[in-house]
């Protein structure tokens, strides 16, 4: 046996390499797009604000808390576990899972309308079904992704890798050759053009699209785990961070503008924010004299990286809640796994509440307004969870003796400790006013149902992970939670309230309110038997 030990040479990530890592989750060609259609032209003004008071401090920030929790993987919840407790750590590894549902839900739905474009090169799909069949296509293909992630999962996620940057290769293409195509005789379709088109108008209606504006930017945390493996992390990350910030600069700028050329910000397509992609790749290659050539690329490249994306998702967000929460807050019947190795009832809870989301939202209009439902329901949930960043980061620098880290934001404690309450107070107020309802007639009755469902939706996601402990603890009581009577009354309870949901699924309001209720009453019952202190026995 050979005495001599090996060294083996450690090695380091550059910063170049991070930047891209952390450009690749950050931002992408849709989140223009929605943008674009919430504020015109504006948005290069808010893209701008957002950059410097918001992404540029939220990044570093991020890098910080990766350094001092390294050993823990740098996950959000090991962050706020370690400057909190377990509880508080368990419930925001179930928040961050909980904000995912409507995620991959949206996912979907994108999916769904990247497949149509795809192989009709139109909007025909949309228009030839229902709401009630684009829903059963989208669960349909949540079945199929989730069937599919455990036998390719390595192969899904090297395909939403070079998905990811081939989306970032397609985004920067519709630039550079859309404000090309101004010098071979185009026009701008945004007239005018001049500097009060690009200022936003300051109002109730601008706060409401904030929240989307976060949920663009947000996914720097991902890359935190990373901080530690760069060789001199004080000078090198806010090098990374800065290229970042400079790559993202130049995507939402010249995006924004790029997509002024070729739609007047006055007057957007009610659907933009669903097919607005496909139009604008659509767009450039008139301009192009290559009739729909770019539309095509766009739309395989956009439905393979979703499908990877989409799967990959279904299963991470599952096993990362199963995992990290542990034996103490999760029921017996969620940890449950099948041979290999797959949480089973985990991935059901997935398609549960994933169904329960679509149900919510099926007796909307059309499905435009599903989709834009969808998505602003994201600019909600997505923005709330991120205030935990900023909280954890406040707690750490309350305590920095407590929380050394090889990189530190801002050495005075008191100013970063300020700057992170500004973070935490931006994101929270853009989360309140998201709830309000975006893309619908203000004070309509689509407006008053989109306002109940969003916080029927927040309340059922975020509730039902305040629960579960109280059902762990029935376990570990009585040896299981509920008894086969109360399983039979609770999904009898279940399936009355989908088909009477079904029944009633009109388009007048007092409809849609009666099923409300019926779900309200519905979730009264489950905390009602969640709280029951003895247990009809049992086998």
């Amino acid at each position: 046996m050979n005495d001599l030990s090996t060294v083996e040479t450690k090695h380091y990530i550059s910063w170049p390499i991070l930047a891209l890592m952390c450009f690749v989750t950050v931002i992408g060609f849709d989140d223009l797009i929605y943008n674009f259609k919430n504020q015109g032209m504006g948005v290069i003004t808010s893209w701008i604000l957002m950059l410097f008071l918001y992404v540029i401090p939220y990044s570093l920030m991020v890098g910080q808390l990766g350094s001092i929790f390294n050993h823990e993987g740098g996950g959000l919840s090991s962050w706020i576990r370690g400057t909190n407790g377990e509880f508080l750590g368990y419930f925001t590894a179930w928040t961050y899972w909980a904000a995912s549902i409507p995620y991959v839900v949206d996912t979907a739905n994108s999916v769904v309308v990247g497949i149509g474009w795809a192989i009709t090169g139109s909007s025909k799909f949309q228009d030839a079904i229902s709401n009630s069949q684009f829903a059963l296509w989208t669960l349909l293909t949540f079945a199929v992704f989730i069937l599919v992630q455990s036998r390719f999962k390595r192969s899904l996620e090297l395909l939403s890798m070079i998905g990811g940057i081939a989306m970032f290769g397609m985004t920067v293409l519709f630039v550079i050759m859309s404000i090309s195509s101004l010098a071979l005789g185009g026009h701008i379709a945004t007239q005018p053009m001049n500097l009060g088109a690009i200022i936003p108008k300051f109002d109730l209606k601008y706060l409401t699209t904030v929240g989307l504006l976060i949920y663009a930017v947000n996914g720097c945390e991902l890359i935190a785990p990373f901080v530690t493996k760069m060789k001199k992390p004080q000078t090198e990350f806010p090098k990374s961070m800065l290229m970042l910030v400079g790559m993202t600069a130049f995507l939402t700028i010249f995006g924004s503008f790029s997509l002024g050329i070729f739609f007047n910000a006055h007057h957007l397509p009610n659907d933009l924010k669903m097919n607005g992609s496909y139009y604008a790749f659509q767009a450039l290659g008139q301009q192009y004299h290559v009739g729909n050539l770019f539309m095509y690329l766009f739309a395989w490249t956009e439905v393979f990286y979703l499908i990877a994306l989409l799967a990959v998702l279904l299963d991470a967000m599952t096993r990362m809640l199963i995992s990290d929460t542990g034996e103490r807050y999760m029921p017996k019947l969620l940890r449950k796994t099948n041979a290999a190795g797959l949480p089973v009832n985990g991935y059901l809870l997935t398609c549960v509440l994933s169904g329960f989301i679509l149900l919510l939202g099926i007796f909307l209009p059309d499905m435009n307004d599903i989709f834009n439902w969808l998505l602003n329901l994201n600019g909600i949930i997505s923005p709330g969870v991120t205030c935990w960043i900023f909280y954890a980061f406040m707690r750490v620098r309350k305590n920095p003796v407590k929380y050394p880290s090889s990189y530190v934001f801002i050495k005075n404690d008191k100013l970063a400790w300020l700057v992170g309450f500004w973070a935490l107070a931006v994101t929270a107020i853009a989360t309140a006013f998201g709830i309000a309802p975006q893309d619908v007639t203000e004070f309509s009755s689509t407006w008053w149902y989109e306002l109940i469902i969003n916080i029927v939706a927040i309340t059922v996601l975020i509730g039902l992970g305040a629960i579960l402990p109280l059902i762990t603890r029935r376990e570990n009581k009585y040896g299981q939670a509920f008894s086969r009577g109360q399983w039979v009354i609770m999904i009898t309870l279940v399936v009355v309230a989908v088909i009477v949901g079904v029944y009633l699924g009109g388009s007048a309001l007092a409809n849609r309110g009666v099923l409300i209720v019926i779900e309200a009453l519905l979730a009264l019952f489950l905390i009602w038997l969640v709280g029951r202190r003895h247990l009809e026995v049992k086998n």
